[in-house]
């Protein structure tokens, strides 16, 4: 008998296109023969996503053209990212046809970016008891990680769980977003607090838990040299703190059931 629990598979859309297009784009390939194997390739890609997930929910997640809060606060933020190729930015409608193509909606805001989207509808599913699946190679999504929320990296044929955290980062997903306040986010062009490294950040939220009791610690008159550093860098950490941690928030504008999967055509109903 099929389990009845709602369970959403969304899926990170330019994650997954970016990474698709890149294996194409080193073929020898025109762009048009890059973008047209892309687009066969992501339908492949996305009907094995969905057999091996068993959803019955699905959306496929896009980033538009969003000026984010993150920018408005921190200007610098992603600054130096390789821009998306111009062949892959004009045949995006095409590409997100493609996920229409497989029964999966797909989810583009001009006012909010990707990740928050999918941490909100992750989220959303954990608070009813229900199921997600996230699908993307983004680390960031690893903060998310609870007993409902699953994240797969399906280019290295692998779960980002919480031994995975454990494995690369020496604390739980439940300090992923301190750890990255003090080390900062190379990739996003986020600034953590000069002269914490990993190692260092790894051992102080192993031995204090949490960036508030650091902040408290650093305070003292003994405190270590680590903590002088947090201690003259706060504002710093706070900042990165805020940009890193994924909102949970966000007005979707849609239930679930416009997003079952099969969609209800499909599905008989």
């Amino acid at each position: 008998m099929p389990n009845l629990r709602p369970h959403l598979l969304i899926i990170d859309a330019l994650n997954l296109i970016r990474r698709l297009h890149a294996v194409q784009a080193q073929q020898g390939l025109t762009p048009a023969q890059a973008l047209i194997a892309t687009r066969a390739n992501l339908i492949n890609t996305s009907k094995k996503l969905l057999a091996n997930s068993e959803p019955t929910h699905a959306i496929a997640v896009f980033d538009g053209e969003v000026h984010s809060w993150r920018k408005e606060i921190y200007p610098a933020y992603k600054e130096g990212r390789t821009p998306m190729p111009q062949e892959l930015r004009e045949g995006l409608v095409g590409l997100q046809d493609a996920f229409w193509e497989c029964g999966v909606d797909a989810l583009l805001s001009q006012t909010d970016e990707a990740d928050d989207l999918i941490a909100t509808l992750a989220d959303g599913m954990a608070r009813r008891g229900a199921r997600a699946t996230i699908i993307s190679t983004d680390k960031g999504f690893c903060q998310l990680i609870c007993p409902q929320i699953r994240v797969r990296d399906y280019f290295n044929k692998r779960w980002l769980d919480a031994a995975f955290v454990q494995q690369q980062y020496g604390v739980a997903p439940s300090q992923l977003v301190d750890f990255w306040a003090l080390t900062g986010i190379g990739g996003s062009n986020i600034k953590g607090v000069p002269g914490i490294g990993p190692k260092t950040a790894t051992q102080l939220l192993q031995q204090y838990g949490t960036l508030a009791a650091l902040l408290d610690a650093c305070e003292q008159e003994s405190a270590a040299k680590p903590l002088l550093k947090l201690r003259q860098h706060r504002d710093d950490a706070l900042l990165a703190q805020r940009l890193v941690r994924l909102q949970l928030d966000i007005p979707l504008g849609f239930n679930l059931r416009e997003i079952r999967y099969p969609p209800a055509q499909e599905a008989g109903a």
